[in-house]
C-alpha cells in the first residue's frame, strides 16, 4: 500500500482539482459582478431589485465556498474561522441593538450586508486553494470587467460633451460614473474603483511593459479628473502619509516614500495653481470654514451633537439607536428610496436620519467632503461603541493577518480614511473591489512565500 501523501503533497493535489477549483471561482466572480454591475444594468432598464441582489448572492456564495473548499493549509482554515467569529460578534451587537430599539429584522439584515459582505468576499477568495495559472485567470477577470468601467466612465465624458447623454439632474462631472451610472456620489465610486485597480496593476504586473502599466494607471486618472473626484486624490495622500509613519521604522522605505510624497505633492499644489482642469480643487482651499467655528467644521460633526439627543438611556452609548436608524447608507437614504420594496417588509425609520440631513440640505458645502453622514459615525449611531468596536476588530484582524504587504495596508487605509468623508465604507461596489485586492494580494504572497505552505 502506498504511503500517505504529505501535507504538500496533499495541497498540491487540491490544486489540480478542478471541480472544485472551477466552481468556487466562477462562484466569487459571480458575487463580485452582482456588487459591481446593477447599477449600469439598473439604468438600461433592469428593475430596481436588481441592486439588492448581491445582498443574496454574496454571503451564499461565501457559505457555499467555505463548507466546500478543500483548502488544507492549517493558515487559511485558521484565519477563514477568525473572520467568521468576528462576524458573527458584529451580527450579535446589531441584532442586540435591535432588540433595545425596536428595529425592524430588515434593518437588521441588510445593515449588516452593507458592512460585512466585504469581508465575507474576501473569506471567500482566502478559502480557495489557487494555482498560479486559476490565480491569473481569475485576475483577468477581475481586470476585465475593471477595464469596461474606465471603458463606460470615459465614454461617458464624450457623450455628454456631444450631448448624447442626459445629466440626470446633476452637474457634467457627477455624471462620470463607469458601471455605478447613475447614482448619488456615484463619481467619486468609479474614481477610487479606477485608480484602486490601476495602481494594483501597475505594482503587480512586473511582466508587462511600464508603458502599458502606465497608460492604465492614466487612463483611470482621466477618470478621477473629468469626474472632478477631488477627495479621491485628498483620500490617497492621507493614507499614504499613514502608511509612510506606519513605516517609519525602516528608514531607507520610509525616505523614498517621504520623497515620493513631496515631489508628488509638488506637482499636483502647481497643477492646481496653473493648469484650468485642476482648478476645481481651489474650491476646498478656503481656511476660514475649517476653524473650530467655521462652517465645514459644525457641519462635519452635527451627527454627534444630534444622534445622542435621541439617546432614551445609557444603553444607547454602547449599541446606538438601531440599524439603519442614524446616518449610514441605509438610514441615509435607502430606505427611504426604497419604501415600497423595504416597508413591506417590516423595515423601520428613526426621526435622527431626517435630522441629520435637514443640517446638510441646501448647504452651501455640498460636497460630499464635508457630509455629516459617513462611514466611522453612522456605525457609533447604529450600533453604539459595542458595535465600533466589533467593526474594529474585524478590521484588525484584516490588517494583521492578511494586509502582509504596502499595497494592501495602502487600500486598506484607504477605507479607514473614506469612512471619514462619506458612507463608502457601505457602497458594495467600491468595498467588494477593495476586498477583492487585498484577497488577490494574499494569494499571491501565498504562492511565492513558503512560510505560507
Amino acid at each position: 500500500m502506498p504511503n500517505a501523501p504529505s501535507s504538500m503533497n496533499a495541497e498540491t493535489a487540491v490544486y489540480k482539482s478542478p471541480q472544485g477549483y472551477i466552481k468556487n471561482t466562477f462562484l466569487i466572480l459571480i458575487a463580485f459582478a452582482t456588487a459591481f454591475f446593477p447599477r449600469i444594468l439598473n439604468t438600461v432598464g433592469v428593475p430596481s431589485p436588481i441592486n439588492f441582489l448581491h445582498f443574496i448572492v454574496v454571503p451564499i456564495v461565501g457559505v457555499i465556498v467555505i463548507t466546500k473548499t478543500r483548502v488544507k493549509n492549517r493558515k487559511q482554515i485558521l484565519l477563514t474561522w477568525t473572520l467568521i467569529f468576528a462576524l458573527v460578534l458584529l451580527l450579535a451587537v446589531m441584532t442586540s441593538s435591535a432588540l433595545l430599539n425596536s428595529a425592524g429584522l430588515i434593518n437588521v439584515l441588510l445593515d449588516f450586508m452593507l458592512l460585512a459582505e466585504p469581508f465575507i468576499l474576501l473569506i471567500g477568495i482566502i478559502c480557495i486553494p489557487f494555482s498560479l495559472e486559476g490565480l491569473n485567470k481569475f485576475k483577468r477577470w477581475i481586470l476585465s470587467f475593471v477595464i469596461i468601467h474606465i471603458f463606460l466612465a470615459l465614454s461617458q465624458k464624450i457623450l455628454l460633451e456631444v450631448g448624447l447623454l442626459r445629466r440626470n439632474g446633476m452637474t457634467m462631472e457627477d455624471n462620470i460614473q463607469g458601471v455605478f451610472y447613475i447614482t448619488g456620489g456615484g463619481h467619486v465610486v468609479s474614481a477610487m474603483v479606477a485608480m484602486s485597480f490601476s495602481l494594483y496593476y501597475f505594482f503587480t504586473a512586473k511582466s508587462v511593459s511600464i508603458l502599458i502599466r502606465s497608460a492604465f494607471v492614466f487612463a483611470a486618472f482621466l477618470v478621477l479628473l473629468f469626474a472632478d473626484a477631488k477627495q479621491v486624490l485628498l483620500v490617497y495622500l492621507i493614507a499614504w502619509g499613514c502608511l509612510i509613519l506606519i513605516n517609519v521604522k525602516d528608514i531607507k522605505l520610509t525616505l523614498q516614500y517621504i520623497i515620493a510624497a513631496i515631489i508628488l505633492g509638488y506637482i499636483l499644489f502647481w497643477c492646481v495653481q496653473n493648469l484650468p482642469a485642476f482648478r476645481a480643487f481651489n474650491t476646498w482651499i478656503r481656511p476660514e470654514i475649517y476653524g473650530p467655528e467655521g462652517d465645514a467644521t459644525i457641519l462635519k460633526t452635527a451627527a454627534f451633537r444630534i444622534i445622542p439627543s435621541y439617546f432614551k438611556s445609557s444603553l444607547n452609548w454602547y449599541l446606538g439607536l438601531g440599524p439603519g436608524h442614524t446616518v449610514g447608507r441605509l438610514g441615509g437614504w435607502m430606505l427611504e428610496d426604497y419604501w415600497n420594496l423595504l416597508g413591506p417588509l417590516g423595515a423601520t425609520i428613526h426621526p435622527c436620519s431626517q435630522a441629520v440631513w435637514a443640517v446638510w440640505r441646501g448647504q452651501y458645502l455640498d460636497s460630499s467632503f464635508f457630509s455629516p453622514l459617513f462611514g466611522w459615525v453612522a456605525i457609533w449611531g447604529d450600533s453604539g461603541f459595542l458595535g465600533l468596536a466589533a467593526y474594529l476588530y474585524l478590521a484588525s484582524i484584516v490588517w494583521r493577518r492578511i494586509c502582509l504587504d504596502d499595497f494592501s495596508k495602502l487600500m486598506m487605509l484607504t477605507v479607514m480614511v473614506n469612512g471619514f468623508i462619506f458612507t463608502l465604507m457601505e457602497e458594495p461596489g467600491y468595498m467588494l473591489s477593495i476586498a477583492t485586492l487585498i484577497g488577490l494580494r494574499w494569494q499571491e504572497q501565498r504562492l511565492t512565500n513558503a512560510k505560507f505552505r
